[in-house]
């Protein structure tokens, strides 16, 4: 990747633009609650913006137009995924779960299913967590190297800084207000430049001329099991992320958390059509390039220097915004679960330094864990980790809501237990398996479902008694 003084220009300055918001609001952070769920104060617009800037990382924009480089339009399965998972959200588990008045996903399951359920919950959701943060730095490793020429130690070191820079200091607002500035520049660079490589391939005329019906113009190019696969994974495990829960719970109320994940959702969608584009058009002009370099060679290539310097920005920044996210949402996790519950620290400003440090410490094993698999796929990494999250969380979570208070606490532990067993072990006893999520499930729900009818015999029972 050669880039021009003007690119050099336009990626720095709107890099430097990027970290305005972050830092101003991180001066009026003062508790673990302020860094955590910005005091509870947050509007539709700061919360939309927290959960856009996770949600829209590598795997949305540069994992997309990969995998749309070998696939076609199955790729827009991951945005579209997100933005459905998202809009459920808003419908369904915004407004109980905001009510709650909670911090965490585990002090949640904790509520509902006893003390036994908070750290299952948490390392399983940490776990997940993690793998989502390799896939986006991922990402944006291949770019700074590509870009800069840098090696791997430099690299991580910068991506390292850039991370702090954004979310370190302010906590969740940093994440929200970070987020708006992203979905603007991303979001109008992105679809600019989608435009143009639709344009330049001569519309679905020009496509349909250069790729056959199958694979590249099926939702399913890669497969119905795997389609279904990716789908459903993403759509269960965006739920039962604390980094998506957390924004939940800094809404100032639970109407506006629950149009915050809905307006996200709607923001997300699309994203990927202009990425989908962009790597179809690659696949087209360079054929022989890598398929992961396909958006950032685009944006330098095909796009006026000072556009396409300000679209390597914003992936830059979407992809880093997005491990800050979630860096975020483990170490809230840490700090509140660990430390607060179990090692008895009650000390806001510890707490504050706990979370801020398990921020760092995220980020600097990702980046070791990325340096031994730069040849990896952006979007294997993300259904892993939605799929493994989802495993112990998603229907437990789901139930407590819907059958709240009753359900007996050994019950669901036995489920969340179930589930995860079966999503780390299926393979030892299937070999031939290619996928462990919906059998996860169902491990779930041969406890969830004894357990409701278990309880509605028991209200029955005690209705009968009391005439």
């Amino acid at each position: 990747m050669q880039l021009t003084g003007m690119h050099y220009f336009s990626l720095i300055v709107v890099l430097l633009l990027s970290f305005v918001p972050g830092l101003y609001v991180g001066r009026k952070v003062k508790s673990a609650d302020d860094y955590n769920v910005g005091g509870r104060k947050s509007g539709v617009f700061l919360v939309a913006g927290g959960i856009f800037s996770t949600a829209i990382g590598g795997a949305a924009t540069v994992g997309t137009a990969q995998m749309a480089f070998n696939y076609g339009l199955c790729s827009w399965w991951f945005t579209i995924a997100i933005g459905l998972s998202l809009i459920c959200m808003g419908l369904f588990y915004a407004k109980p779960l905001r009510r709650s008045g909670l911090t965490t996903i585990s002090e949640f399951m904790v509520n509902n299913f006893g003390e036994k359920a908070g750290p299952i919950t948490s390392i399983t959701a940490s776990m997940g967590i993690f793998f989502s943060i390799v896939a986006s730095c991922l990402t944006v490793f291949h770019l700074l190297v590509g870009l800069f020429h840098s090696g791997n130690l430099l690299t991580a070191g910068v991506i390292l800084i850039i991370v702090l820079a954004s979310v370190f200091l302010g906590g969740i607002n940093s994440s929200g207000m970070g987020g708006l500035f992203k979905a603007g520049l991303l979001l109008s660079t992105l679809f600019v430049a989608g435009v143009f490589a639709y344009s330049e391939v001569g519309g679905i005329t020009g496509l349909h001329a250069q790729f056959s019906p199958f694979p590249w113009f099926s939702f399913w190019g890669r497969g119905v099991e795997t389609g279904i696969y990716s789908c459903f994974s993403v759509l269960v495990g965006i739920i039962c992320t604390q980094s998506y829960i957390q924004a939940v719970f800094s809404a100032k109320d639970s109407k506006t958390a629950a149009h915050g994940c809905i307006l996200a959702g709607i923001l997300v969608i699309p994203v990927g059509i202009p990425a989908m584009f962009i790597g179809m058009f690659m696949r087209v002009t360079n054929p022989d390039i890598l398929p992961i370099d396909a958006l950032p060679l685009y944006f330098i290539n095909y796009l006026p220097p000072w556009l396409g310097g300000a679209a390597l920005t914003g992936i830059i920044i979407s992809a880093i915004g997005s491990i800050a996210g979630l860096a975020l949402g483990c170490g809230t996790m840490i700090s509140n679960d660990v430390f607060g519950k179990f090692a008895g620290i009650k000390d806001s400003v510890k707490l504050l330094l706990i979370n801020r440090l398990a921020v760092l410490t995220i980020t600097i094993l990702s980046l070791f864990f990325v340096m031994y698999n730069l040849n990896s796929y952006v979007l294997t990494w993300t259904y892993f980790s939605m799929a493994l999250r989802a495993s112990g969380i998603f229907l437990p979570l789901t139930f407590a809501i819907i059958f709240k208070g009753k359900i007996s606490h050994s019950w669901g532990v036995m489920a969340m237990a179930a589930g995860i067993f079966i999503a780390l072990t299926w393979k030892f006893f299937v070999p031939t398996a290619n996928y462990t999520l919906f059998q996860s499930l169902v491990a779930n729900l041969i406890f969830l479902i004894p357990a409701v009818i278990f309880a509605k015999k028991q209200r029955e029972r005690k209705t009968c008694i009391k005439k």
